[in-house]
């Protein structure tokens, strides 16, 4: 009988410090078959194990469009993510998974989407966005407000040229105080969004971020215009073994793990969910 909590063994190949907290870790698993066979929808996740430390979620970052191993963006917050930042390339972790619903992209087909991310959370919506720019002809514009604390806390800063340089799309960066030689937008993300007045109209608003951020950025979505079945966002933050056995992701009658960890505004207002 397999054992559904036994990872299989992966490399990290290459490691890039994004800000002075945040590493992506590349990986690819060291069974040839595992890895041809290994396949995932942008929003789902896998379980990382640190061998002696323990294991954490993490959302793949990298599009399924461009396979060329996992890719997870990890801040540094505590024991297991300390202890993955302190790993170098050539060490072997386990990884099992892929995990979750991820993002309904049948639904955002012909839409006008508007990714709204903060600090971290623009790691499971880099996923979606690459492969929505990918599969452009699938989807009207996209519009990406990122947000951080400081300059030096937006990651990905690399992708941003192709983002704007892609078809119909608008990027805006924003940090929340003024910062010297920085001439991009100043202001907590809900603020910025509330001035930009992005169209709700055949739109859908992809949001993921810190959850004090999520929480005042659903209030301006909805005074824009965006219906609480057109929001989406992530709860990651509430998982823990990935297979709905713990339950500590439980929420009403559902597990974030597996029926999560994306759901409309909608679900989570019909369970009583507060962010």
């Amino acid at each position: 009988m397999k054992n559904i909590y036994l990872p299989h063994l992966a490399e990290i190949v290459d490691i890039k410090q994004e800000t002075p907290d945040i590493k992506t870790f590349k990986l690819k698993f060291k069974d040839q078959a595992v890895e041809d066979s290994f396949d995932h929808k942008p929003g789902q996740f896998v379980e990382f194990s640190i061998f002696g430390e323990g294991e954490a979620p993490f959302c793949i970052s990298n599009s399924p469009t461009r396979k060329s191993g996992i890719e997870c963006s990890v801040k540094r917050m505590g024991k297991i993510t300390q202890a993955l930042h302190e790993l170098d390339t050539g060490d072997t972790v386990g990884i099992r998974g892929p995990y979750g619903n991820g993002f309904p992209i049948e639904d955002l087909k012909n839409k006008n989407l508007l990714f709204v991310a903060g600090g971290i959370g623009l790691a499971p919506l880099r996923s979606l966005i690459n492969y929505c720019l990918d599969n452009r002809n699938n989807f009207k514009s996209v519009t990406i407000v990122n947000g951080a604390r400081t300059s030096k806390d937006l990651v990905y800063k690399d992708e941003y040229q192709a983002w704007e340089k892609a078809r119909d799309t608008k990027l805006y960066l924003t940090v929340d105080c003024q910062e010297e030689n920085w001439t991009c937008m100043v202001g907590v993300v809900p603020k910025i969004l509330e001035q930009l007045k992005p169209t709700c109209q055949d739109s859908v608003a992809i949001v993921c971020g810190p959850p004090i951020m999520i929480k005042y950025t659903m209030p301006v979505l909805l005074k824009i215009g965006f219906c609480p079945e057109a929001i989406i966002t992530t709860l990651e933050m509430k998982m823990k073994c990935g297979l709905g056995k713990c339950g500590r992701c439980n929420i009403g009658n559902l597990y974030v793990c597996k029926d999560g960890p994306v759901f409309s505004y909608a679900q989570l207002k019909t369970l009583r969910y507060e962010l």
